[in-house]
């Protein structure tokens, strides 16, 4: 199994409206691409002292690294283009990929 992870930054008075909005639109398109098993949203517990905002880890998982491959090459950057057209830099987002082995 392949988690691919996004940790979102967003700033406290938006959180409802992005929260939102993933939920009604953004998480149930990137479902609807097929690549993907389930997802979950997190709140990071644990911040930096000087760090505003939230943080939202956001965790897809796929079946094989084919899956993920076939999402990354033919849905993500339409999907990520949409974000930041909606979002610009008051959303920030940090991608990584896991391997579950465990």
């Amino acid at each position: 199994m392949i988690v691919y992870n996004v940790t979102c930054h967003i700033s406290s008075d938006m959180e409802a409206e992005w929260l939102n909005w993933m939920r009604a639109e953004h998480l149930p398109e990137v479902m609807a691409t097929g690549c993907f098993l389930e997802v979950k949203m997190m709140r990071l517990l644990t911040q930096a002292d000087d760090d505003e905002g939230i943080n939202i880890a956001v965790q897809y998982t796929a079946q094989s690294m084919a899956d993920y491959d076939r999402y990354r090459d033919t849905h993500a950057p339409a999907l990520q283009a949409k974000t930041r057209d909606k979002y610009g830099e008051r959303v920030l987002a940090y991608r990584s990929l896991l391997e579950v082995i465990g």
